[in-house]
């Protein structure tokens, strides 16, 4: 198939996913995705390793990801089928490469999926313990001294059922629900700004720039903090799988793409700002609520329970975001032929019904068991492959010819693509070395399925 083909004459075929976005839903799609667990819980996790200089961290992981975002924009518009990195890589670097992506994406979706779902049962747990007396050992991992994190579990469940039922009605359903985080957020910035004091950002980088090992053993410092709120930024790479899905995918794509990035890197800098500024980051480093804590340090205890309720109604548009995405990877292999063909088949509605219940089973295992700061750490190593294999697809592109015109070209092309690469690499090389070392063995891993798989299409 002619990656350029725009042709949508394929919208009703019975193997096909129905395309049923605009580009408003694509936008929420990657708001919602964005905005989620990365400022409302891993801001604490990211003070913790930079102290106020967290705020740096934040500048730089932006910076790779809007690099990173433009050059999805630009493949997104010129290759718009399902799959997202894994697609783009497979034309322009070949399925080995296109493999190891897709791996990748299978790791960060996963993971993601899991972590924001940890992250919301931190919200949800002293609510159904204050409200309905639910037990805290079965709102917890075992590593927190509970048994079985069962609300990140039951969202998970209900996510998947959401997206069986159909693609359009999660979506509309998803920007209600990211009006009401943005609007909680706003409130948030509100009232911490009017208790603005900038002895809080004092010393501004205690930790010093660079990954450094402290005496206790824990690494720190403002890259090792922004390696991990890395995971705070990206989501935008969700739409890019919502390709065959968008019904103008050579307008939609790029407006959902660029538009959710800018929008949201606007709202960290102000709620990171304002809650450094309000409270000493030591306050709020280890809460698994940091910006509900900040509101009760203030005085504001209405406003953090409004913040709480928020974040457990809408922490749910970031599961929905990364669930979509990492159905439709699997669902792109397996139409491949590199995973089970039950993944690759569509409902009557329209949905990958069987890659949805394969995810909902894997990223509910990994959310009921293990911490959310491991669970991103390890997120964030695919995703730095994904977002370089992406700036690389664009520059080999460019090398072939310019787009075509009406198609989305990203500016300044051999800056933004070698920034991407480069930042990225620097990123991987922050984090922690177990996380690295995992990573490494995930890709091993993958190799034995993609020889398994490669085995099995030649026989």
């Amino acid at each position: 198939m002619d990656p350029h083909d725009t042709d949508r004459s394929d919208r009703v075929r019975p193997d096909r996913l129905a395309p049923s976005l605009h580009w408003f839903h694509l936008v929420a799609l990657g708001v919602g995705a964005i905005v989620g667990t990365g400022i409302l819980t891993l801001i604490g996790v990211g003070a913790g390793k930079a102290g106020p200089a967290v705020v740096v961290s934040f500048v730089f992981a932006g910076l790779v990801c809007a690099c990173a975002a433009l050059a999805y924009a630009e493949m997104a518009t010129a290759i718009p089928q399902a799959g997202g990195a894994y697609t783009y890589a497979r034309v322009m670097l070949g399925e080995r490469i296109a493999w190891l992506v897709g791996w990748s994406l299978i790791l960060e979706y996963s993971l993601v999926v899991s972590a924001v779902a940890v992250g919301w049962s931190g919200y949800a747990a002293p609510l159904l313990h204050e409200i309905w007396g639910m037990p805290m050992r079965w709102m917890q991992a075992p590593d927190a001294g509970g048994a079985l994190n069962l609300p990140a579990v039951a969202i998970i469940a209900a996510v998947a059922a959401a997206l069986v039922y159909g693609t359009r009605e999660s979506a509309t359903f998803n920007a209600l629900l990211v009006g009401l985080k943005l609007i909680a957020l706003l409130l948030f910035v509100v009232l911490a700004a009017r208790e603005f004091d900038p002895h809080n950002l004092q010393p501004f980088m205690p930790f010093g720039f660079a990954k450094q090992t402290g005496a206790d053993g824990v690494e720190r410092g403002v890259m090792v903090a922004a390696a991990i709120i890395f995971f705070a930024f990206y989501g935008f790479d969700a739409i890019a799988t919502a390709a065959e899905e968008a019904h103008y995918p050579e307008r939609d794509l790029a407006i959902g793409i660029v538009g959710s990035m800018l929008v949201c890197v606007a709202i960290y800098l102000a709620v990171a700002l304002a809650a450094l500024g309000a409270l000493s980051y030591a306050r709020f480093a280890a809460s698994p609520e940091p910006l509900a804590l900040v509101l009760r340090e203030l005085g504001q205890p209405l406003a953090a329970r409004f913040l709480g309720l928020s974040a457990v109604v809408a922490l749910p548009t970031v599961i929905l975001a990364f669930f979509y995405g990492q159905s439709r990877i699997f669902y792109a292999l397996a139409r491949d032929g590199l995973l089970p063909a039950a993944l690759a088949k569509i409902s009557r509605r329209g949905t990958p019904a069987g890659a949805t219940a394969f995810t909902a089973l894997l990223v509910g295992a990994i959310a009921g068991t293990f911490p959310l700061a491991e669970i991103a750490a390890l997120a964030n190593a695919g995703t730095l492959l994904a977002f370089s294999a992406v700036a690389a697809s664009m520059l080999i592109a460019r090398r072939q010819g310019p787009p075509p015109p009406g198609r989305f070209r990203a500016p300044l092309p051999w800056l933004t693509g070698p920034v991407a690469i480069l930042g990225c690499g620097y990123l991987f090389v922050s984090l922690p070395w177990q996380t690295q070392a995992y990573f490494l063995i995930w890709n091993a891993v993958g190799g034995v399925v993609y020889w398994i798989a490669a085995k099995r299409r030649r026989s």
